[in-house]
């Protein structure tokens, strides 16, 4: 399938100014439903497809599952999807590469692609290896790195800002456009971790973070809620069956989407 969205907005859509705000899904249903609620663009959350599909989070579900729920979501949106790809979904720079060419087939024009445990040297190898897929594509790729040290707590607390610093120089001069930063929240250090970055730097925000305005005065350029929803609409489905089960009752149900409202929201009728 031939990409039929246009990649250079997606680029343009980052930016402190009126950072991009992406309130990531896992399936058609959520993608339409942000798509209608005016989202800009929509972003995949690999937690999310990983949890709907059976497997836990962090780089074990098969790359053909992934890749289909892109495919599935960039078919039924007209505003840009970035693909959530974890690690890569592959264990050599080569096989990293080749999601990537199959990303941008299935219709995404950004990928989020993250260190995690790995050492930096392994993502700025999958990282070179991406830009070169991107570039024999043919596609205006907006790659997102993500660096892990906050999110997993790596390293000394006392030197995690120069490491994080330092990862992120490297995978810029690797090919990334935009660095991800999960796990910050003190306005001081998102302030900081901007002003030193050379490219949009993406957070991740949840009750209590900064508004997205606020961010954007910080010099955020990004803000996504990752597997903030999908924590959020497994906890109704959790609430609904304890209540079920116990009182034997259903008012967790009260705030429910009108059924002829999804089913118009996919195209389809009675």
């Amino acid at each position: 399938m031939t990409s039929t969205h246009h990649p250079a907005p997606f680029r343009s859509l980052h930016t402190p100014a009126r950072p991009l705000a992406l309130a990531n899904v896992w399936d058609v249903a959520g993608a339409r439903i942000m798509e209608a609620a005016g989202a800009p663009a929509i972003a995949t959350t690999s937690a999310g497809v990983a949890w709907s599909l059976g497997a836990p989070d962090g780089d074990r579900i098969s790359r053909d599952l992934a890749l289909d729920a892109v495919a599935r979501i960039a078919a039924a949106v007209t505003v840009p999807v970035s693909a959530d790809i974890e690690g890569g979904h592959g264990e050599t720079p080569a096989a990293v590469a080749d999601t990537v060419t199959r990303v941008l087939e299935a219709g995404a024009v950004g990928v989020n692609i993250e260190d995690g445990t790995r050492s930096p040297s392994t993502l700025t190898a999958r990282l070179e290896a991406v830009r070169a897929a991107a570039e024999r594509s043919g596609a205006d790729l907006f790659v997102n790195a993500r660096v892990d040290t906050y999110l997993l707590a790596l390293g000394d607390p006392a030197t995690r800002l120069r490491d994080t610093l330092e990862r992120a120089r490297s995978y810029v001069d690797a090919g990334a456009d935009g660095i991800f930063v999960p796990g910050v929240t003190d306005p001081g250090l998102i302030a900081t971790l901007a002003e030193a970055l050379t490219v949009p730097l993406n957070v991740l925000a949840a009750p209590g973070t900064p508004s997205v305005k606020e961010l954007g005065a910080l010099g955020v350029a990004r803000v996504s809620l990752g597997s903030g929803i999908a924590q959020a609409a497994y906890a109704v489905a959790q609430r609904a069956a304890r209540e079920l089960y116990g009182a034997g009752t259903y008012d967790s149900l009260r705030q429910d989407l009108d059924h002829t409202h999804l089913n118009d929201l996919l195209g389809t009728s009675g």
